[in-house]
Formats: C-alpha cells, sequence, structure tokens
C-alpha cells in the first residue's frame, strides 16, 4: 500500500502497532479481555527502543517517584505512562497529536484500572494544553524526530516543569549528514524530520534554558535492538492484515530496512539526554 505522508498523523494512523492490534493479539492468546493487568499489556505497548529497561533508565534520569508528576511528550499508546504509573506511582499526562492513539491509549488504560493515574490527551508538543510549572518531570522517547520545531518543544518543556524539574528523552541523532535519498525515504517511510548530531542536540536543549546532566550514545545498544524490531514488524504485518487492523503502508518497511543499515553503519543513531531545569 503506497500513501501520501504529510505529517506524523498520517503515519501512525497507519502504524502496525495499534489499540486493535494489541487487543486481538491479548484476546487470542488469554481467550477474553476482562481482568487485563497493566503488567499482560507491557510485551505489546512499548513502541520505543529498548522496552521497560529504557522505560527505567528515562525514570532514573528523571528522578519518577511515588507522586511525581510526568508529563509524556508524544506518548503514542500510553505504554510507558502506564509502566511508570504502575511500577512507580507517578501520576502521568500524556501528549499526542494522533487521534487516534489518543483513543487507543484512553481504552487499554482503562482496561488495566489506571484510568486515575494516567491520561493522554489530544495535544501538539509545541503548543502543550498543561499550565506552566504543573510537572516534576518530562520524558519523550524516539518522537521528537517527528516534530517540525524540537527548539519549540523543548520549550514547551521547560515551560511546563516546575524549578528544579527534570527533562529525560531518548532520540534519534545523526553521525553524518544524509543523502537526498535516505532523507525523503525516512520522511515517506516514517515521517522523519531534521536531525541533530548529539552535541547539536545538547546544545539546543541548552538553549532552551536547561542545564544538560548527561548525553549518552545509545548507537551500538540500538543496532541490536533495531535488528530484533525489524524482525518483529515483519511478522505483525502478517498478524495485522489477518486481523483487518492497520498494517503500515509499503514505504514504512522499506524505510525501517534502510534506518536499520543507517544505524549498523554509524550514519544514524540514538542519544538519552538528561536535564535539569535550574530553580534559579
Amino acid at each position: 500500500m503506497n500513501v501520501r505522508i504529510d505529517s506524523a498523523v498520517d503515519f501512525y494512523e497507519r502504524h502496525p502497532i495499534s489499540c486493535e492490534i494489541i487487543l486481538a493479539k491479548l484476546e487470542s492468546s488469554r481467550g477474553h479481555l476482562e481482568g487485563l493487568a497493566p503488567e499482560e499489556l507491557f510485551a505489546h505497548d512499548q513502541d520505543h527502543y529498548g522496552g521497560l529497561a529504557a522505560n527505567d533508565a528515562l525514570a532514573a534520569c528523571a528522578d519518577i517517584r511515588e507522586g511525581s508528576r510526568v508529563a509524556d511528550f508524544c506518548a503514542g499508546l500510553g505504554g510507558p505512562a502506564r509502566h511508570l504509573a504502575h511500577r512507580y506511582g507517578a501520576i502521568v499526562t500524556g501528549i499526542e497529536l494522533t487521534p487516534a492513539r489518543v483513543r487507543g491509549a484512553a481504552e487499554l488504560t482503562r482496561r488495566v484500572g489506571l484510568a486515575a493515574r494516567v491520561r493522554v490527551i489530544a495535544g501538539d508538543v509545541m503548543h502543550v494544553p498543561l499550565a506552566d510549572a504543573s510537572h516534576d518531570a518530562v520524558i519523550s522517547q524516539e518522537a521528537l524526530l517527528h516534530v517540525p520545531d524540537k527548539a519549540r518543544a523543548l520549550a514547551e518543556a521547560f515551560r511546563v516543569l516546575v524549578p528544579g524539574g527534570r527533562l529525560a528523552f531518548t532520540d534519534w541523532v545523526a553521525h553524518r549528514p544524509l543523502s537526498e535519498a535516505d532523507k525523503a525515504l525516512l520522511w515517506q517511510g516514517m515521517a522523519v524530520r531534521d536531525l541533530y548530531g548529539l552535541d547539536a542536540y545538547a546544545r539546543l536543549v541548552e538553549a532552551a534554558g536547561f542545564a544538560v546532566e548527561s548525553v549518552e550514545d545509545l548507537t551500538r545498544d540500538w543496532a541490536e535492538i533495531l535488528q530484533a524490531r525489524l524482525a518483529m514488524y515483519r511478522r505483525l504485518r502478517g498478524e495485522a492484515q489477518a486481523s483487518g487492523t492497520p498494517a503500515g503502508h509499503d514505504a514504512f518497511y522499506e524505510s525501517y530496512v534502510r534506518f536499520v543499515e543507517l544505524v549498523a553503519d554509524g550514519a544514524l543513531g540514538g542519544g538519552r539526554f538528561a536535564a535539569r531545569k535550574p530553580v534559579t
């Protein structure tokens, strides 16, 4: 299936990881959907690199604990938000642009009894519908790569954090410039916008007002993780087609193969950034 991609919403409305496929897989394995526990979703709803361990690494960077008020920028189906609420006792508000994902997050959260601690609301991370100084932490995972103005999104993270609040996120980084053909493929396949190197990204975080505390190069880890994710997506495409749920467009699979190659080659990779909003 070939489709035109004009925004990240076009990509995620067709993404093969959806509320519908998650529930279909659980119903097939369990026989019913009654009494779902949060842990039962975790094998299916963590649409980021590294699974629960990646959530825990961000939680440590952001000092997330019982009662922490956390904003998850580009929260998707709310998998990380539910994990942080369930494991750490955080109160999480996700900001998500794609309507299908907002609806799906609400359904999954309701089914596992976490609606009192997790909500995913419709919104744009460049114009976050949250009050000033209302949250203790902001997190994001492999999502700002879709945002047209990353500086604006980082400024919004700074605004919604309390003094001393913490920012922790992972994102794609470019270790060397991409060809125009690769840029075009990654846009049509995964709605990838401008990418930065590790140092340039850290300077962007500092320009938003943050004190950067750590920058980690995750490229080597991602090279292995992404190979496994590519195999997972190939299996999932057939499962989604069989169940009649969104299965992703052709360019997504083509671009994901190229993405895996570029990471293995060291042209692209990942970074984990941790920063703090100064108290004064």
